[in-house]
């Protein structure tokens, strides 16, 4: 009887509303309990998720600091490569402008013996360089081979206190020769008189004279000066044109035109008929220059020459 009693009641319960306010002053009485008891159960759950999003987190920022220092890393190759191309395009585009033979090289070490401007380059006697080839870059003359290895050359700058280079100023053609002054920037003019036709700003450029540099490539420009009327000669300075010391890239230059002969042809070397035992042959007296000429323009020939 009682069961049947219980399940009546349950029936009544759910079919009939008289015990919705019971039910749901029960409710509030009971909720907080359930609560209470899913308390510990929800905060493990999420602390177990903070911990794995905090870990996650920690690693994907710790991924994203590393991509971003590779990122930068190629970012600065990327700005190299950017201004080794910009170099390399004036170079060609320079190369257009000569119309002869050249061959880039790359820069591998610097003399840093004091009042020596030699530079070394990776080309030389594999790839056809040799003693006494100008060498430019893409704003003007940087020097000359001095000496070529079968890897690797070594390169007088203008700057050289050996070094000598046949100028003209490019405004009226007057000609002189730049020496160097073992500074990467400054030329020495010690060869011009006082009344000599030369102004602040002129640009100076190769000559051509003794074969070695082709005519008409830049070289330096004239700095400030006050004439001297006191002294035969005036002290005149000039800044080299060529960025001698942010160079990475050079130009060996071939030129097209074979140097100046001062002698005849071989015939003329042989004893004219009806000449004395004791006489020389016409082309004797200029033969000493022709061997100084082509010191200073034939290949393989050694700067002590």
């Amino acid at each position: 009887m009682a069961i049947i009693a219980s399940v009546a009641l349950l029936i009544t319960e759910h079919r009939s509303h008289r015990l919705d306010s019971l039910r749901a002053t029960l409710s509030v009485l009971v909720d907080p309990l359930k609560y209470l008891v899913d308390l510990p159960t929800g905060l493990i759950a999420q602390t177990a998720d903070s911990v794995r999003s905090y870990s996650a987190l920690k690693k994907e920022n710790t991924q994203l600091r590393d991509e971003q220092f590779i990122d930068k890393t190629r970012l600065l190759k990327f700005d190299s490569l950017e201004k080794e191309n910009i170099r390399l395009r004036a170079l060609l585009e320079n190369s257009f402008k000569l119309g002869e033979q050249l061959l880039i090289a790359e820069l591998l070490s610097i003399n840093t013996a004091p009042y020596e401007n030699i530079v070394v380059v990776n080309k030389g006697t594999r790839f056809g360089v040799h003693p006494q080839q100008p060498v430019l870059d893409a704003n003007g003359v940087v020097g000359q081979v001095f000496r070529a290895l079968p890897f690797s050359s070594e390169i007088m700058l203008i700057t050289d206190p050996n070094h000598a280079i046949p100028v003209q100023v490019n405004r009226n053609g007057l000609l002189t020769i730049a020496v160097g002054s073992g500074q990467l920037n400054r030329l020495n003019l010690p060869f011009l008189p006082n009344n000599a036709d030369i102004r602040p700003g002129d640009l100076l450029i190769t000559s051509g004279l003794g074969g070695t540099f082709p005519s008409g490539y830049p070289v330096a420009v004239v700095d400030d000066f006050t004439p001297m009327t006191n002294k035969p000669f005036v002290n005149i300075t000039a800044t080299p044109k060529a960025m001698l010391d942010r160079n990475r890239e050079l130009l060996i230059v071939w030129s097209d035109s074979s140097p100046v002969s001062l002698t005849t042809p071989s015939t003329s070397s042989e004893k004219k008929p009806g000449a004395s035992e004791g006489e020389q042959p016409e082309t004797a007296a200029g033969s000493g220059l022709t061997r100084k000429a082509s010191a200073g323009a034939g290949p393989g020939t050694d700067r002590d020459e």
